[in-house]
């Protein structure tokens, strides 16, 4: 039996399955893993910057500037489309069988592959809002409005993702540990489950099935009842077809 059959006998036996996914899931999409990108050097400032720094809530209210055209360059790929695995889930959430997916990834793709119930962890480049009056803009605002996108009260509009330095939001927390409290499968994939807080959501998971879908070993390895080392998305796409 491949692995695709295997996850497909689970995921048939499964009233409320969950995905947990992280970077890996975005990468079969074209878009590149943050974590991997080296130093850079910014002329202007004429200091080394890691990418932590410079995706950092110290870093935006210092230098608004080089941080807008550091996030237009390595967050945002508006040209990046949902893989099969993306599908695959939001077929899955149709048939009934998935009940949430929890993401660290900040791009969207999930809904527009059109899942519906979908916990961001780390926010969405697709939303933004006033820091000053909390008026809400779209991705448009903050990519044409060059260098910094300015609300008309004069407040700077900020992304709706975490910065390093900030807090998740508390209500997608409580949302994510409860939909993996009362799930009966899990299905951690794309992610080396070293990000804390995010990683540690997984340990509120008692139920049945535990699934990982990784390139890389993680620390949940031993727990998991199938150990998948294969694309996410071909996986996840010749599981749900094996359903049907």
């Amino acid at each position: 039996m491949t692995n695709s059959e295997k996850l497909a006998e689970i995921l048939s036996n499964s009233a409320s399955a969950v995905f947990f996914g992280g970077a890996g899931m975005s990468t079969e999409s074209g878009i590149p893993d943050f974590r991997s990108a080296n130093g850079i050097y910014n002329q202007k400032l004429n200091k080394t910057f890691s990418p932590e720094e410079m995706a950092s809530h110290n870093f935006f209210l210092r230098h608004p500037e080089e941080f807008f055209a550091f996030y237009r360059e390595r967050f945002v790929y508006l040209d990046a489309k949902p893989n099969a695995g993306h599908i695959a889930l939001a077929k899955l959430e149709q048939k009934g069988i998935l009940s949430a997916v929890i993401t660290q990834n900040i791009d969207g793709l999930h809904q527009i592959a059109g899942s519906k119930v979908v916990y961001e962890l780390h926010g969405s480049i697709r939303r933004s809002y006033c820091v000053k009056c909390g008026a809400k803009y779209d991705i448009d605002f903050v990519m044409k409005n060059i260098p910094i996108p300015y609300c008309d009260c004069g407040g700077i509009v900020k992304p709706d993702v975490v910065l390093y330095g900030e807090n998740l939001d508390n209500d997608t927390i409580t949302n994510s540990i409860q939909a993996i409290l009362t799930a009966d499968t899990l299905i951690v994939g794309g992610t080396s489950l070293i990000v804390y807080p995010a990683a540690g959501l997984i340990d509120y998971f008692h139920g049945r099935h535990l699934v990982l879908i990784n390139k890389t070993a993680t620390r949940a390895d031993s727990d998991a009842e199938l150990v998948i080392r294969e694309n996410i998305g071909e996986t996840l796409k010749k599981a749900v077809d094996l359903l049907n």
